[in-house]
């Protein structure tokens, strides 16, 4: 089994910033054994984890949670979730580029993006090691702020140790355009 699989402890990243999600439906992309749906479920948020492996599906289903096995990465796949629709979406240890536009604009205003990958300088640690699936440095910041509709909260690029040596980025994002006044007391 994969330690993406295999990891039942949320990441300390998405659980410090899952209190900012607002109410409403949250998308877990590429899910895995679904340690964030559950996470996402119990604070009483409907969760769709979407994951293209059904083993993975299978252990990510619960209370609250709808499972969707899709392969996001199929070419000529159409994006299937329609923009404003996530009052949050989680992203851990998975990258594929041409999603970071749709997943921008699937946000609901005042929605939050917790996202986490690995970065330039993994291939040290072991895999992943190809370059396709590393974020080069800054990367990740670099994609948020060519969205103007995204203020970033907390971005952090560099060495990790836990749940293992890994180098890493992580950005928490929310979609400021048309916020709330609610929404800028929550996050003070």
């Amino acid at each position: 089994m994969s330690s993406h699989l295999a990891s039942d402890t949320p990441s300390p990243w998405v659980a410090r910033f899952l209190p900012l999600i607002p109410a409403g439906e949250v998308l877990d992309l590429a899910c895995g054994g679904g340690r964030h749906a559950r996470l996402l479920a119990q604070q009483g948020h409907a969760v769709l984890a979407v994951d293209r492996d059904a083993g993975a599906l299978a252990l990510a289903s619960g209370p609250g949670i709808v499972t969707e096995q899709r392969d996001l990465e199929t070419e000529g796949m159409a994006w299937p979730y329609e923009e404003g629709r996530f009052a949050g979406i989680v992203v851990t240890n998975y990258l594929h580029r041409p999603l970071f536009p749709h997943l921008f604009l699937s946000l609901a205003p005042d929605g939050l993006l917790i996202y986490e990958t690995f970065a330039a300088g993994n291939e040290q640690f072991g895999k992943p090691s190809n370059p396709a699936f590393l974020l080069r440095e800054g990367e990740l910041i670099e994609l948020a702020m060519r969205d103007d509709a995204l203020r970033v909260i907390a971005f952090e690029d560099g060495y990790v140790e836990i749940p293992r040596p890994a180098m890493v980025q992580r950005i928490c994002a929310i979609k400021s355009a048309g916020a709330s006044e609610p929404a800028r007391r929550r996050l003070a």
